[in-house]
């Protein structure tokens, strides 16, 4: 989602919206209050599509999916580091980098979803170690249509060498002072800069909650 002046502000209000929209729209019996809710759900739509230039059809088809009641989605993501750098995965498409991580998949725990995924994306065999970070989306990335919880998880490699993917073009070693062009929906500077940074506590946005030492240490 294009970001514009203002989108920080009031996109998170849009999503609010249309949670409340989506788990009306759900649990409610009235047919009246069901008229209200795709009401509410509308207007969060045409509001979210004039601060991102997006059609609102697309806005609508992404939506109409949704079911339920509405949480946050989880997004996780591995820290691998050696030798004072950082490993970056970059996306075939865009060129940008970012953490190696995904969507998590039902039926799967954090630590199967970490390691399916960096094996699919870096060819490696990791051991998932502590919860070092878990980054809100609408406080440490760029504005996006869902809201997301990123869980990191410090990672350790067993084997396992890069073979290019249809996802994946390459996988690098970065030092943290030179960082290449990062895909700012995945993962920031900001957030590359707090775990570099961390020493004995879990970074939680918003608040810190005390853990085990630091990977970096």
């Amino acid at each position: 989602m294009n970001g514009r002046s203002g989108t920080t502000d009031v996109l998170p209000l849009c999503q609010r919206l249309l949670a409340i929209a989506q788990s009306g729209k759900t649990f409610g019996k009235d047919s009246y209050d069901q008229e209200r809710y795709q009401e509410i759900e509308t207007i969060a739509l045409t509001l979210m599509s004039q601060l991102g230039n997006e059609p609102i059809e697309t806005l609508h088809n992404l939506f109409s999916a949704e079911k339920g009641y509405a949480t946050p989605k989880v997004d996780v993501r591995a820290l691998i580091t050696k030798d004072n750098q950082v490993l970056l995965v970059q996306d075939s498409r865009t060129k940008e980098r970012s953490l190696p991580g995904r969507f998590t998949e039902v039926g799967l725990s954090p630590t199967k979803n970490i390691q399916l995924e960096v094996l699919e994306e870096t060819g490696l065999k990791v051991n998932v170690g502590p919860l070092v970070a878990i980054f809100d989306t609408q406080q440490t990335n760029s504005p996006q249509i869902f809201h997301f919880y990123k869980l990191v998880f410090y990672c350790e490699v067993q084997s396992g060498t890069f073979k290019a993917n249809a996802e994946i073009s390459a996988a690098s070693y970065f030092p943290w002072e030179q960082l290449p062009t990062l895909s700012k929906k995945r993962t920031t500077n900001k957030q590359l800069n707090i775990l570099k940074n961390l020493e004995k506590d879990i970074h939680i946005d918003g608040g810190l909650s005390h853990a085990n030492k630091s990977p970096n240490n």
